[in-house]
């Protein structure tokens, strides 16, 4: 076997091991947005779950909400097969959100009844908000039911570069949109006739300069064969007196 063959099979050995130790850490509870998950805005959230046994079903999921950020307003989505329960918490402090006093707020949302089987992952949205300004992540603690009895608690938070064995899903937050819910308003009708006329007075301005332009080299032309004309009869006339 050569040297390039070797580093070859080499190569296809440590990346075939790289997969196989990584397949398992993908396998957890984690929490991604549909688009921007904007500070100050809202945001759609699904919490994807998958069956990491053979031999048992997932049968409920619970996802207990950070404390330390509250969020005025949580929405469940309908999923079919699951039953959903919100609970609720009095807050400490209250929160203010469009000029009205919320005094509290969800902690907790549960999902049970349904089954995830083995080999398939399940997505749990949520319409969350308002996210709030003063951070740049939210770290939800969810906890998996097994239909043999089995629960895994997604409740560590990762402090290095190595992540935990039972890491907790976590929601990064992106800047604060314009319009904080998520994403940058649309132009208004107005507004868009504006920009529209404003490119038509361009275009009408560039077909201008460009026919003045052609104006002018026209004129240059013409004057160029005028004068090549007289001074080429001057020549014709000379030549007939000689």
């Amino acid at each position: 076997m050569n040297v390039s063959r070797r580093v070859a099979v080499a190569g296809a050995v440590a990346a075939s091991s790289v997969l196989m130790l990584a397949g398992p850490a993908f396998a957890h509870v984690s929490v991604q947005p549909e688009g921007a998950a904007a500070k100050g805005g809202y945001a759609v959230v699904n919490f994807k779950v998958p069956n990491e046994r053979d031999d048992a079903q997932t049968v409920k999921l619970e996802v207990t909400f950070p404390a330390d950020h509250p969020l005025a307003s949580v929405q469940p989505q309908a999923l079919a097969g699951w039953n959903i329960e919100v609970t609720k918490s009095k807050l400490d402090k209250p929160l203010t959100v469009h000029g009205k006093q919320i005094n509290e707020a969800v902690t907790k949302v549960t999902w049970s009844g349904g089954k995830i089987e083995a080999g398939y992952f399940q997505k749990f949205p949520l319409s969350i908000g308002a996210l709030p300004t003063d951070t740049d992540k939210l770290v939800f603690k969810a906890v998996q039911t097994y239909s043999n009895g089995e629960t895994v608690r997604w409740i560590e938070e990762q402090k290095g570069a190595e992540e935990p064995a039972n890491p907790a899903p976590v929601l990064k937050l992106s800047a604060a949109s314009d319009d904080h819910h998520g994403g940058a308003a649309p132009a208004s009708d107005d507004k868009k006739d504006d920009m529209a006329g404003h490119d038509d007075k361009k275009t009408e301005a560039s077909d201008s300069k460009e026919s003045d332009n052609t104006a002018r080299v026209l004129g240059v032309v013409g004057i160029v064969i005028g004068v090549l004309g007289v001074a080429f009869g001057a020549f014709a006339v000379r030549r007939r007196a000689a």
